[in-house]
């Protein structure tokens, strides 16, 4: 939470779109036999990843080798496969963002009601992670404009002028997500 040219709050979270990768990757193993590579996780992501349940099925075909036989292997996975793979690591990011919430002073708390949280990067394109904040917290939020280079315009920002921003650049804790 940034107030008054200043951090606030502060956790960073190494929760990023590779873990939930990874996590689509074991599911692929355990489920299926099936070894995929990164990039075909990524794909799978994109196509069906949901934090909600969804009012429509979403499947999609992964593709990779199949760890018995050594070949090629494609087999149908469906959102809710994939949300079920991927709980445990929205689980960590949903908790962290509302721990940083009730770190927040009250008198910060009326602002972040009015403005709402916003989301960038690639991971605020997951289908549902907005309502899933927003229904933890209760607090609106909304996905940044151009979320996918969001990330990267704000460091340049801080970059050009790291004396304004320089109580940004001071991040001390790191929270990862429990690995099985």
């Amino acid at each position: 939470v940034i107030s008054l040219g200043g951090l606030v709050a502060v956790r960073s979270l190494r929760v990023a779109g590779e873990r939930l990768n990874e996590d689509i990757i074991q599911l692929a193993r355990d489920e299926y036999n099936l070894l995929l590579g990164p990039r075909t996780a990524e794909d799978v992501k994109i196509a069906v990843a949901a934090v909600v349940d969804l009012n429509e099925k979403l499947e999609t075909t992964m593709r990779g080798r199949d760890l018995i036989t050594g070949l090629p292997k494609e087999v149908v996975v469906t959102s809710k496969e994939v949300k079920r793979a991927i709980t445990k690591s929205v689980k960590t990011l949903v908790d962290v963002v509302r721990e940083i919430v009730e770190q927040t002073p009250p008198e910060l708390l009326s602002d972040i009601m009015k403005r709402g949280i916003v989301l960038a990067g690639g991971g605020s394109l997951l289908r549902g992670i907005d309502e899933l904040i927003n229904k933890e917290t209760g607090i609106a939020v909304k996905v940044a404009e151009d979320p996918l280079t969001a990330v990267a315009r704000g460091t340049g920002i801080v970059l050009e002028e790291t004396e304004k921003y320089r109580e940004l650049l001071a991040v001390k804790e790191y929270t990862t997500t429990p690995k099985e």
